[in-house]
């Protein structure tokens, strides 16, 4: 198995409420299920004890969140990832890429993933080699919007062949109303900073 391979589940990105097309629901459920069955199936091969599997959400287009627009889904899978513990640390993206590059002995790429915090305080020295077991779907994989759908003829009108072409809030309410209700108000995106305090000793003003 070569060193690094990066997978792409493609349905996450949903169609919208386009008539005819699988509903939002049918499209994230197709994503996890294929996630879960991935997953047990490296689990049981010969290479899951020298593994470790990174899975993040493309994107979180700056969603409503009541924490932060930008925050997403991600997940660190491993035999190394410590079992029955809560690791509280403010980890990005880029955190993701830099723990990768660690265990792949790359150097950073940029200064973003050199800065980057390492993911540390998720792996554990012990590794648990139980294989892993999907759960089957409990929705409808098989689900397809409606003409009545939410906002299904703004849905259409979207070019949805290549990701990030339309826009990120009118996308984001007609998902929002597929899976809360066409009468349901779509809350505004929340802007946080997470700002460290810096003294600067000796600064000179030249």
């Amino acid at each position: 198995m070569p060193g690094l391979t990066v997978v792409k589940l493609p349905n996450d990105h949903t169609s919208g409420t386009t008539p005819g097309k699988w509903t939002v629901t049918a499209c994230v459920g197709d994503n996890d299920l294929a996630l879960g069955r991935l997953v047990e199936g490296l689990s049981k091969s010969r290479f899951w004890k020298d593994m470790a599997i990174f899975v993040v959400e493309d994107d979180a287009q700056n969603g409503s969140d009541h924490v932060d627009a930008h925050r997403t889904v991600a997940l660190a899978i491993s035999p190394y990832i410590k079992k029955h513990s809560v690791d509280s640390t403010l980890y990005s993206t880029s955190s993701m890429l830099r723990t990768m590059e660690l265990i792949l002995g790359l150097a950073p790429m940029s200064q973003f993933d050199a800065s980057a915090r390492p993911m540390y305080a998720s792996f554990a020295a012990t590794p648990d080699l139980t294989p892993f077991v999907h759960r089957p779907a409990n929705v409808d994989l098989n689900a397809r919007n409606g003409r009545d759908a939410p906002l299904a003829e703004a849905s259409k009108k979207l070019d949805l062949e290549i990701e990030d072409r339309n826009d990120d809030l009118l996308f984001n309410e007609i998902i929002w109303k597929a899976v809360k209700g066409k009468d349901s108000p779509m809350p505004p995106p929340v802007r946080a900073a997470f700002v460290l305090p810096r003294k600067d000793v000796g600064r000179s003003e030249d």
